[in-house]
């Protein structure tokens, strides 16, 4: 469940309400920090909110943009404090993906494409442990058992029985065909997937091989929207070594332009449901992994 207070959501209010002031007063980021002998990379930082923001920033930055009204400055100061509170997922150890947890955490809704596996939130445990041993083979037992459990908690926004997620997933066929683990554990994944899909709330659809190229042939992304109308959607897209975060109105609608087409394009809900039983049918009849291009439906 969400936290009432969740740093992550915080930090990004409070960027976005620093740099309206900045924009306010006329000046760039590059003359705030000369201002405050610090590098504009940290004034970027703090104005996308993904880096803490000391309350002792805030009062620098308020003076720099002569912020007179003492509630204001109040009122960021507060901020600044709740953004430097922890999260759920800060108990786990340094996550990679934090900033990206924090935005879920507090999402009302997510919409997902996912061309290699099952997406992270409709993973049963086994599934997900093998997905991340995979990825990670030289990670210790304990680094992956860790996200194991982080991924599980996640889970926990699709099981609110209060406030649940609005989940939207559009996974490629390769991500049902692939034998993550064994097909006994395919078979497990599938059904668990095909159960999550009449949930009220999850929507389950399928790309086949068919419809060959498509907007999400890039690969992977999320789009993340959020209760609040002050909180601008965001686009995720995961990286190796970094991750990406969209938030420039243009690029979150070029995203979501793409997304609908893909919604379009894509099996409807039931005939999605009927090939992910197909597909778990497929490996529980099958032996050994087929070899690429064979054992099609």
């Amino acid at each position: 469940m969400a936290s009432n207070v969740n740093p992550t959501v915080r930090r990004r209010r409070l960027g976005m309400e620093l740099r309206r002031l900045r924009e306010q007063k006329g000046m760039t980021a590059e003359e705030v920090a000369e201002r405050l002998l610090v590098s504009q990379s940290k004034i970027s930082r703090l104005e996308n909110g993904r880096r803490s923001i000391s309350q002792r920033d805030v009062r620098d930055l308020c003076g720099v943009y002569e912020v007179d009204d003492r509630r204001i400055v109040d009122s960021l100061m507060q901020m600044a404090k709740d953004s430097r509170q922890q999260g759920w997922w800060h108990a786990f150890g340094d996550i990679p993906y934090s900033v990206y947890i924090g935005l879920e955490t507090d999402a009302a809704s997510l919409r997902v494409y996912e061309p290699q596996i099952v997406p992270g939130l409709l993973q049963t445990r086994s599934y997900a442990q093998a997905v991340i041993t995979g990825a990670l083979p030289e990670a210790p037992a304990a680094d992956i058992d860790k996200r194991v459990n982080v991924r599980t908690r996640r889970q926990d926004r699709i099981n609110d029985a209060q406030k649940p997620l609005r989940l939207w997933a559009v996974i490629d066929e390769a991500a049902l065909r692939r034998v993550v683990g064994s097909r006994e554990l395919m078979v497990a994944q599938l059904e668990a997937l095909l159960e999550q899909s009449h949930l009220p709330h999850v929507t389950v659809q399928v790309m086949p091989f068919e419809m060959g190229a498509h907007p999400g042939i890039s690969g992977h992304y999320a789009i993340l929207e959020f209760p609040d109308a002050s909180d601008s959607s965001v686009v995720y897209i995961e990286g190796v070594t970094s991750d990406l975060y969209l938030e420039k109105p243009n690029d979150v609608q070029r995203y979501t332009v793409m997304y609908e087409h893909l919604r379009a394009q894509a099996l409807g809900v039931e005939q999605s449901r009927r090939f992910i039983a197909r597909m778990a049918k497929e490996h529980a009849e099958s032996g050994p992994p087929a070899l690429p291009g064979f054992n099609r439906v």
